[in-house]
């Protein structure tokens, strides 16, 4: 449940289309509900204004699938990241509304709530190479189904630093920006030399031996001579999309 659920419920309460008893029944769950597996958090998005979002890599499928339900019972709008086709098809299956991203590996359930945010106040997700995709996409869904409007920009490695250049205006002029790049990470220190916004490095598991499932982008990444550079956990395009619209939502501009 969110503010604006919590707003809607107290409304009909006010009008008469729901009984304070009805109203207190759902207020039972907060702040969590015990479904013996799992214990949903359902006054989460009180707290952060972002309702739980569901990790299913590792989980029982029909487990995944009632944790869905469940939380869309009450936040009308839930995500679910790292879900492979099978768990998609459990969801449909069960009569949920859900879309799915495939490359991004996340379900999507209920209509997003309409965002605040003007477009031109944007996210910038910057991706080195065509491997890194996937994560660079996960990181973009999850700030567009947020509220954030976002901008992609990809295959810009270092490797051919003009394509990056060619788009230098998008860079400057973001609000908050993701660099996703496996190799050798580079990618995240020419973007923080350049921008005045927040970047947001997020490490791949792309590369060769050396690079170490991504080991070595994540040290070079946490090594940046580079201003205002962040880093998130290696393949963690779920964290850093996140945080880049948290950046987003609470500021104006570019400096």
């Amino acid at each position: 449940m969110n503010d604006d659920s919590l707003l809607q419920m107290l409304s009909r309460v006010r009008s008469g289309e729901l009984s304070p008893e009805q109203a207190l029944e759902s207020l039972r769950l907060l702040p969590y509900e015990d479904l013996g597996f799992a214990k949903l958090d359902h006054h989460r998005g009180l707290r952060t204004g972002v309702p739980e979002v569901v990790f299913c890599q590792g989980k029982a499928v029909f487990h995944t699938v009632e944790i869905v339900q469940r939380l869309q019972e009450h936040s009308g709008h839930v995500l679910a990241t790292r879900a492979v086709p099978e768990v998609f098809a459990a969801i449909r299956d069960a009569g949920i509304d859900a879309t799915y991203h495939e490359l991004a590996r996340i379900v999507e359930v209920g209509e997003r709530v309409p965002s605040a945010i003007p477009p031109d106040r944007y996210v910038l997700v910057a991706a080195a190479g065509t491997s890194d995709l996937a994560v660079a996409e996960e990181a973009a869904i999850i700030a567009e189904a947020l509220g954030s409007p976002v901008r992609r920009l990809y295959d810009v490695g270092v490797a051919g630093i003009h394509r990056l250049l060619d788009h230098s205006r998008d860079v400057m002029e973001a609000n908050a920006i993701v660099v996703v790049a496996g190799m050798e990470g580079a990618l995240a220190s020419v973007v923080g030399g350049l921008a005045s916004a927040p970047v947001i490095a997020c490490p791949t598991s792309v590369g060769y031996g050396a690079s170490f499932n991504g080991l070595a982008a994540l040290l070079t990444m946490l090594n940046s001579c580079a201003s205002g550079v962040a880093v998130v956990n290696i393949d963690n395009g779920f964290g850093a999309g996140y945080m880049a619209h948290v950046i987003n939502a609470r500021t104006g501009g570019p400096a």
